[in-house]
Protein backbone atom coordinates (compact mmCIF):
# COMPACT_ATOMS: atom_id res chain seq x y z
CA UNK A 1 0.00 0.00 0.00
CA UNK A 2 0.90 4.01 -0.44
CA UNK A 3 0.23 6.83 1.99
CA UNK A 4 -0.41 9.46 0.35
CA UNK A 5 -3.01 10.92 2.60
CA UNK A 6 -4.04 10.14 5.78
CA UNK A 7 -7.72 9.47 4.84
CA UNK A 8 -5.52 5.91 3.07
CA UNK A 9 -5.79 4.35 6.86
CA UNK A 10 -8.56 3.96 8.71
CA UNK A 11 -8.49 3.88 12.44
CA UNK A 12 -8.04 0.30 12.60
CA UNK A 13 -4.40 0.76 10.94
CA UNK A 14 -3.57 3.71 12.87
CA UNK A 15 -3.93 1.88 16.18
CA UNK A 16 -1.70 -0.96 14.15
CA UNK A 17 0.51 1.12 13.37
CA UNK A 18 0.83 2.82 17.28
CA UNK A 19 1.26 -1.03 18.30
CA UNK A 20 4.30 -0.97 15.98
CA UNK A 21 5.47 1.97 17.01
CA UNK A 22 5.45 0.82 20.87
CA UNK A 23 7.95 -1.70 19.71
CA UNK A 24 9.77 0.40 17.62
CA UNK A 25 10.17 2.66 20.20
CA UNK A 26 11.59 -0.04 22.54
CA UNK A 27 14.24 -0.50 20.02
CA UNK A 28 15.34 2.53 20.31
CA UNK A 29 16.23 2.35 24.25
CA UNK A 30 17.96 -0.93 23.49
CA UNK A 31 22.34 -0.53 23.21
CA UNK A 32 22.56 -1.84 19.78
CA UNK A 33 19.10 -0.32 18.06
CA UNK A 34 18.62 -2.05 15.12
CA UNK A 35 16.47 -4.88 13.87
CA UNK A 36 16.71 -6.93 10.70
CA UNK A 37 13.22 -6.38 9.93
CA UNK A 38 13.72 -4.82 6.45
CA UNK A 39 16.86 -6.49 5.60
CA UNK A 40 17.40 -6.55 1.57
CA UNK A 41 15.25 -3.60 1.24
CA UNK A 42 15.90 -0.85 -0.46
CA UNK A 43 14.64 3.21 0.63
CA UNK A 44 15.03 6.22 -1.43
CA UNK A 45 14.54 9.53 0.40
CA UNK A 46 13.67 11.74 -2.22
CA UNK A 47 13.09 15.01 -0.84
CA UNK A 48 13.25 18.68 -2.93
CA UNK A 49 12.67 20.47 0.18
CA UNK A 50 14.44 21.19 2.57
CA UNK A 51 14.16 19.09 5.77
CA UNK A 52 15.66 18.10 9.28
CA UNK A 53 13.29 16.35 11.15
CA UNK A 54 11.53 14.25 8.28
CA UNK A 55 14.58 13.62 6.51
CA UNK A 56 16.63 12.44 9.45
CA UNK A 57 13.66 10.51 10.84
CA UNK A 58 13.52 8.41 7.89
CA UNK A 59 16.77 8.19 7.14
CA UNK A 60 17.33 6.47 10.86
CA UNK A 61 14.28 4.38 10.49
CA UNK A 62 15.33 3.02 7.18
CA UNK A 63 19.27 2.03 8.73
CA UNK A 64 17.26 0.97 12.23
CA UNK A 65 15.29 -1.80 10.21
CA UNK A 66 17.85 -2.61 8.20
CA UNK A 67 17.08 -1.33 4.53
CA UNK A 68 19.51 -0.26 1.94
CA UNK A 69 19.00 3.57 2.18
CA UNK A 70 19.80 6.18 -0.35
CA UNK A 71 18.65 10.52 -0.10
CA UNK A 72 18.59 12.26 -2.94
CA UNK A 73 17.75 16.18 -2.88
CA UNK A 74 17.01 18.40 -5.33
CA UNK A 75 20.21 20.43 -5.55
CA UNK A 76 22.06 17.28 -6.24
CA UNK A 77 19.97 15.48 -8.38
CA UNK A 78 19.22 15.88 -11.89
CA UNK A 79 16.39 17.70 -11.45
CA UNK A 80 18.69 20.52 -10.63
CA UNK A 81 19.41 20.40 -14.59
CA UNK A 82 15.95 20.45 -15.86
CA UNK A 83 14.96 16.53 -15.71
CA UNK A 84 11.36 16.35 -15.14
CA UNK A 85 9.69 14.59 -11.64
CA UNK A 86 8.25 11.57 -13.85
CA UNK A 87 12.16 10.87 -15.67
CA UNK A 88 13.78 10.86 -12.23
CA UNK A 89 11.04 8.60 -10.73
CA UNK A 90 11.34 6.38 -13.98
CA UNK A 91 15.27 6.42 -13.45
CA UNK A 92 14.82 5.52 -9.92
CA UNK A 93 12.51 2.55 -11.14
CA UNK A 94 15.06 0.85 -12.97
CA UNK A 95 16.90 -0.02 -9.54
CA UNK A 96 14.24 -1.82 -8.17
CA UNK A 97 13.56 -0.02 -5.36
CA UNK A 98 11.42 -1.05 -2.26
CA UNK A 99 10.15 2.23 -0.97
CA UNK A 100 9.89 5.61 -2.36
CA UNK A 101 9.73 8.72 0.66
CA UNK A 102 9.22 11.80 -0.85
CA UNK A 103 8.94 15.72 -0.19
CA UNK A 104 7.82 17.62 -3.09
CA UNK A 105 6.80 21.37 -3.19
CA UNK A 106 3.66 20.31 -5.16
CA UNK A 107 0.24 19.50 -4.70
CA UNK A 108 -0.28 15.85 -5.85
CA UNK A 109 3.05 14.92 -6.79
CA UNK A 110 3.53 12.04 -4.07
CA UNK A 111 0.83 10.85 -5.85
CA UNK A 112 1.65 10.67 -9.12
CA UNK A 113 4.83 9.50 -8.36
CA UNK A 114 2.58 6.14 -7.77
CA UNK A 115 1.94 5.68 -11.74
CA UNK A 116 5.56 5.33 -12.46
CA UNK A 117 6.62 2.92 -10.00
CA UNK A 118 6.15 0.08 -8.28
CA UNK A 119 7.82 0.89 -5.56
CA UNK A 120 5.25 1.95 -2.13
CA UNK A 121 5.56 6.12 -2.17
CA UNK A 122 5.07 7.58 1.09
CA UNK A 123 4.25 11.60 0.79
CA UNK A 124 6.62 13.42 3.78
CA UNK A 125 5.15 16.70 2.29
CA UNK A 126 3.69 17.36 -1.18
CA UNK A 127 3.09 21.54 -1.17
CA UNK A 128 0.30 22.90 0.70
CA UNK A 129 -1.44 19.76 0.22
CA UNK A 130 -0.77 16.77 3.20
CA UNK A 131 1.69 15.57 5.23
CA UNK A 132 0.00 12.46 6.76
CA UNK A 133 3.32 10.90 8.57
CA UNK A 134 3.49 13.98 10.38
CA UNK A 135 -0.40 13.68 12.00
CA UNK A 136 1.03 10.29 12.83
CA UNK A 137 3.35 11.00 14.99
CA UNK A 138 1.20 13.73 16.28
CA UNK A 139 -1.37 11.15 17.27
CA UNK A 140 1.30 8.92 18.57
CA UNK A 141 2.67 11.92 20.94
CA UNK A 142 -1.00 12.96 22.24
CA UNK A 143 -1.46 9.10 23.15
CA UNK A 144 2.10 8.42 24.81
CA UNK A 145 1.24 11.34 26.92
CA UNK A 146 -2.42 11.19 27.64
CA UNK A 147 -3.25 7.48 27.10
CA UNK A 148 -6.14 7.66 25.29
CA UNK A 149 -7.09 10.45 22.44
CA UNK A 150 -10.82 10.24 22.40
CA UNK A 151 -12.27 13.54 23.79
CA UNK A 152 -9.15 15.33 23.93
CA UNK A 153 -9.42 18.98 22.88
CA UNK A 154 -6.65 20.51 20.48
CA UNK A 155 -6.87 23.84 18.94
CA UNK A 156 -4.29 24.55 16.20
CA UNK A 157 -3.01 27.93 16.10
CA UNK A 158 -1.81 29.88 12.96
CA UNK A 159 -0.75 29.94 9.63
CA UNK A 160 -3.22 27.39 8.56
CA UNK A 161 -3.25 28.88 5.04
CA UNK A 162 -0.05 27.36 3.78
CA UNK A 163 0.38 24.85 6.32
CA UNK A 164 0.11 20.66 5.13
CA UNK A 165 0.39 20.06 8.30
CA UNK A 166 -2.85 21.58 9.24
CA UNK A 167 -4.50 19.73 6.81
CA UNK A 168 -3.48 16.42 7.41
CA UNK A 169 -4.05 17.20 11.67
CA UNK A 170 -7.29 18.34 11.09
CA UNK A 171 -8.77 15.22 8.98
CA UNK A 172 -6.65 12.91 11.47
CA UNK A 173 -7.19 14.34 14.70
CA UNK A 174 -11.14 14.38 14.05
CA UNK A 175 -11.07 10.56 12.86
CA UNK A 176 -9.30 9.70 15.98
CA UNK A 177 -12.27 11.17 18.13
CA UNK A 178 -9.84 14.55 18.82
CA UNK A 179 -12.35 17.40 19.23
CA UNK A 180 -9.96 20.36 17.55
CA UNK A 181 -10.15 23.59 16.41
CA UNK A 182 -8.77 26.24 14.18
CA UNK A 183 -7.21 29.61 15.63
CA UNK A 184 -5.81 32.44 14.48
CA UNK A 185 -6.02 35.85 11.60
CA UNK A 186 -8.63 35.74 8.70
CA UNK A 187 -6.14 36.36 6.56
CA UNK A 188 -4.15 33.01 7.13
CA UNK A 189 -7.60 30.72 6.81
CA UNK A 190 -7.79 29.28 3.62
CA UNK A 191 -10.56 29.36 1.06
CA UNK A 192 -13.35 27.48 1.90
CA UNK A 193 -12.07 26.50 5.42
CA UNK A 194 -16.04 26.00 6.05
CA UNK A 195 -16.14 22.93 3.74
CA UNK A 196 -13.66 21.44 6.36
CA UNK A 197 -16.26 21.49 9.05
CA UNK A 198 -14.54 22.39 11.82
CA UNK A 199 -15.21 25.81 14.36
CA UNK A 200 -12.97 28.53 13.85
CA UNK A 201 -11.99 31.35 15.57
CA UNK A 202 -9.95 34.36 15.39
CA UNK A 203 -9.30 35.54 19.01
CA UNK A 204 -6.89 33.61 21.80
CA UNK A 205 -9.64 33.48 24.00
CA UNK A 206 -10.46 29.86 21.90
CA UNK A 207 -7.24 28.43 23.54
CA UNK A 208 -8.99 28.90 27.49
CA UNK A 209 -10.70 24.77 27.39
CA UNK A 210 -8.21 23.01 25.43
CA UNK A 211 -5.89 20.27 26.34
CA UNK A 212 -3.52 21.19 24.05
CA UNK A 213 -2.28 24.65 21.81
CA UNK A 214 -0.53 23.19 18.26
CA UNK A 215 1.20 25.62 16.82
CA UNK A 216 1.92 25.79 13.79
CA UNK A 217 5.25 27.96 11.89
CA UNK A 218 4.86 31.02 9.66
CA UNK A 219 5.43 30.17 6.10
CA UNK A 220 6.27 33.50 4.77
CA UNK A 221 8.76 31.66 2.14
CA UNK A 222 5.49 30.45 0.79
CA UNK A 223 3.67 33.44 0.35
CA UNK A 224 6.42 34.84 -2.17
CA UNK A 225 4.99 37.50 -5.27
CA UNK A 226 1.60 37.72 -2.88
CA UNK A 227 0.21 40.32 -0.62
CA UNK A 228 1.92 39.84 3.13
CA UNK A 229 -0.96 37.60 4.96
CA UNK A 230 -0.08 39.30 8.04
CA UNK A 231 2.11 43.60 8.50
CA UNK A 232 4.85 41.65 9.76
CA UNK A 233 6.50 38.87 12.03
CA UNK A 234 6.67 40.88 15.20
CA UNK A 235 3.06 42.07 15.11
CA UNK A 236 2.50 38.44 14.37
CA UNK A 237 4.25 37.22 17.66
CA UNK A 238 2.82 40.20 19.85
CA UNK A 239 -0.84 39.09 18.66
CA UNK A 240 -0.96 35.34 18.35
CA UNK A 241 2.42 34.64 19.41
CA UNK A 242 2.68 32.13 22.55
CA UNK A 243 4.25 32.52 26.06
CA UNK A 244 4.12 30.95 29.34
CA UNK A 245 1.82 33.50 30.47
CA UNK A 246 -0.98 32.76 27.84
CA UNK A 247 -1.22 28.87 28.93
CA UNK A 248 -3.49 27.81 31.12
CA UNK A 249 -1.89 25.26 33.82
CA UNK A 250 -1.68 21.56 32.74
CA UNK A 251 -1.75 22.77 29.20
CA UNK A 252 0.80 21.27 26.66
CA UNK A 253 1.93 22.70 23.64
CA UNK A 254 2.41 21.08 20.42
CA UNK A 255 4.72 22.60 17.19
CA UNK A 256 5.92 20.39 14.13
CA UNK A 257 9.26 22.30 13.80
CA UNK A 258 11.21 23.86 13.02
CA UNK A 259 10.24 26.58 15.50
CA UNK A 260 10.88 30.10 15.27
CA UNK A 261 11.31 31.57 18.61
CA UNK A 262 10.55 34.56 19.45
CA UNK A 263 7.21 34.38 16.41
CA UNK A 264 4.87 31.41 17.41
CA UNK A 265 6.21 31.18 20.84
CA UNK A 266 8.83 32.35 23.24
CA UNK A 267 12.29 30.57 23.67
CA UNK A 268 10.97 29.79 27.13
CA UNK A 269 8.08 28.40 26.38
CA UNK A 270 9.79 26.07 23.87
CA UNK A 271 12.41 24.29 26.61
CA UNK A 272 9.10 24.26 29.42
CA UNK A 273 8.01 20.93 30.73
CA UNK A 274 4.58 21.53 28.82
CA UNK A 275 6.08 21.49 25.71
CA UNK A 276 6.06 18.19 23.93
CA UNK A 277 8.21 19.78 20.66
CA UNK A 278 11.48 16.93 21.26
CA UNK A 279 8.51 14.34 22.83
CA UNK A 280 7.14 14.59 19.28
CA UNK A 281 10.59 14.09 17.07
CA UNK A 282 11.41 10.59 19.21
CA UNK A 283 7.70 9.41 18.65
CA UNK A 284 8.37 10.62 14.86
CA UNK A 285 11.37 7.84 14.59
CA UNK A 286 9.61 4.92 15.80
CA UNK A 287 6.46 5.86 13.96
CA UNK A 288 7.56 6.21 10.50
CA UNK A 289 10.09 2.88 11.74
CA UNK A 290 5.84 1.59 11.78
CA UNK A 291 5.10 3.58 8.51
CA UNK A 292 8.16 1.66 6.97
CA UNK A 293 7.34 -2.01 8.07
CA UNK A 294 3.28 -1.35 7.06
CA UNK A 295 3.45 0.09 3.64
CA UNK A 296 5.09 -3.51 2.92
CA UNK A 297 2.77 -5.51 4.75
CA UNK A 298 2.02 -8.68 3.17
CA UNK A 299 -1.72 -8.96 2.10
CA UNK A 300 -4.06 -11.21 3.92
CA UNK A 301 -3.36 -14.84 3.14
CA UNK A 302 0.26 -13.76 2.19
CA UNK A 303 3.46 -15.57 4.19
CA UNK A 304 4.78 -12.95 6.77
CA UNK A 305 7.18 -9.92 5.72
CA UNK A 306 9.43 -11.56 8.19
CA UNK A 307 9.69 -14.19 10.65
CA UNK A 308 10.32 -11.91 13.88
CA UNK A 309 9.88 -7.97 13.34
CA UNK A 310 11.01 -6.80 16.59
CA UNK A 311 13.76 -9.34 17.02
Amino acid sequence: MHLISIDDLSTADIETLFRLSDGFLEVASRPIKKVPTLRGRTLINMFFEASTRTLTSFELAGKRLSADVVNIKASGSSVSKGESLKDTILTLESYRPDILVMRHDKVGACRMATRYTNARVVNAGDGSGEHPTQCLLDLYSLRRTYGSLEGLKVAIVGDVLRSRVARSNVFGFRKMGIDVRLVGPPTLMPPGIEQWDVPVYDDLSALEDVDVVYLLRMQLERAKGTVPPVPSLREYSRIWGLSPQRLRSGQRVMHPGPINRGVELTGDLADSAPSLILHQVESGLAVRMGILYHVLAPHPGEGPLVEEPLA
